[in-house]
């Protein structure tokens, strides 16, 4: 095994417990904290945190000018519901032991949680590793807004997502990074959450809109962004936060992390040019949002595999996932659905390709047991692994969604009324206006 320490969330269970290697052993003996880890891990967080805001500027220039803080608003009372979801609950039941499908109950509140003890394993206090998930958890059930933007009602959004961070999220969670996880002894490889975030917040996407329904007058009425510059600066901030999203999931300052934070940056710039000039040959120009939906697409699809591939992966991940994204964005008016900012089109989408990728590109040299991916070790199970937890996500984020979404509907209603959906969100659900001309 290379030098650097692997995160033990991105290791097969059994690896663990075998602990084969030099460089797993130490990293499986630590106990003391290390200064510059935790300061890494600190600014981590704190980049993570601020790719909310950004999702909330990305989301907000895309809709209608009557709807603007609508949208926003969906991006920060996630901020709010979900990390008091997080800490009465929900990092209890992804990372305390309990089963394979979902954690227990000892960290209820906190309980155990504290800053002079370390995250088993690392070299972390416990409670920033709980934070830096903490900010995981915030932004996933966000990334949903962009399917359902324009016509949900406000505080049934703020219900959905702590019931859907419960029931979906955190269950997901522990599949895949809890050591009990019955897909992490699978050996299913996400370093920073390709189906833990993307493909699970995609997916639901896509079965909350099902249940929705059409915004009035689409597909028919023109419904443009109605301010792109705010959706650059906010994928700007959304590519300026996933450093700390991929790199700081190697949860200290090493060669790991620098691995995924070069590679996450390649994938990106690699994908948003990528989509450019799809974009060009396909429509005659290339566009600010093109360019910025490219990057998003990039980072998705980079996210599960930026700790366990080189750059050459990060340029063919880069390039396929913008030519897999732009695709599922064209052909979503086929369909019917009204995915109102295409969250299932490149988070869902992206997120399941992103995953296979990883199975596919992984080299053995990035790779805790050796074995490597298809493409650098001739290993199809690693790639098998890896689409059966997409298929395993995929199914149960988007039937729990769905039934969820049923249950909300008929009891407190989903959607505003026809008459709020005209005159937009803004005014009658908040009692205020994006703009005062």
């Amino acid at each position: 095994m290379s030098t650097f320490r692997a995160p033990l969330r991105a290791l097969p269970f059994q690896i663990l417990l075998l602990a084969g290697s030099a460089g797993l052993a130490r990293a499986a003996d630590a106990s003391a904290i290390n200064n510059a880890d935790t300061a890494w891990v600190l600014i981590s967080s704190a980049l993570v945190l601020f790719m909310t805001p950004g999702l909330a500027l990305f989301y907000g220039g895309m809709v209608r000018a009557k709807n603007v803080l609508s949208s926003m608003m969906h991006s920060f009372m996630a901020m709010g519901v979900l990390t008091l979801q997080w800490v009465v609950i929900g990092y209890s039941l992804s990372f305390s032991e309990g089963g394979p499908w979902v954690g227990g109950f000892s960290y209820v509140l906190l309980n155990g949680v504290t800053s002079d003890a370390p995250w088993p394993g690392y070299t972390i206090p416990h409670s920033l590793f709980m934070v830096f998930q903490m900010m995981f958890a915030i932004i996933t059930p966000a990334l949903i807004s962009g399917s359902i933007a324009e016509r949900l009602k406000f505080s049934s959004w703020a219900l959905f997502i702590v019931l859907w961070a419960t029931l979906v999220y955190d269950p997901i969670c522990h599949w895949v990074w809890a050591s009990d996880g019955w897909l992490l002894r699978m050996g299913a490889l996400d370093f920073a959450g390709g189906t833990v975030v993307h493909l699970s917040s995609g997916v639901s996407a896509l079965a909350l809109t099902l249940v929705l329904g059409r915004r009035i007058g689409y597909p028919h009425s023109a419904m443009k962004p109605h301010n792109l510059t705010l959706t650059v600066l906010g994928a700007g901030i959304l590519w300026f936060g996933w450093f700390g999203f991929n790199a700081g999931s190697a949860l200290a300052a090493n060669s790991l992390a620098v691995n995924a934070f070069v590679v996450t940056h390649v994938a990106a710039a690699t994908a948003a040019v990528t989509w450019c000039l799809i974009e060009a040959l396909h429509r005659g120009k290339a566009s600010a949002l093109g360019f910025a939906s490219g990057a998003v697409a990039g980072l998705v699809g980079i996210t599960p595999a930026c700790g366990f591939v080189d750059v050459a992966g990060a340029l063919a991940i880069g390039t396929s996932v913008a030519a897999i994204c732009y695709g599922a964005v064209v052909v979503k008016g086929r369909f019917g659905y009204d995915d109102s900012l295409d969250a299932f089109g490149v988070h869902g989408v992206g997120g399941a390709w992103g995953a296979i990728a990883t199975g596919i590109f992984c080299v053995t040299s990035l790779t805790a047991d050796g074995a490597g991916g298809l493409l650098h070790a001739g290993n199809a199970h690693r790639v098998w692994v890896q689409c059966v937890g997409v298929a395993a996500t995929f199914g149960y984020a988007f039937v729990v969604t769905f039934i969820l979404a049923r249950i909300l509907d008929a009891t407190l209603g989903l959607r505003v009324g026809e008459e709020e959906e005209r005159m937009g969100i803004d005014l009658t659900a908040h009692g205020e206006t994006g703009y005062d001309m």
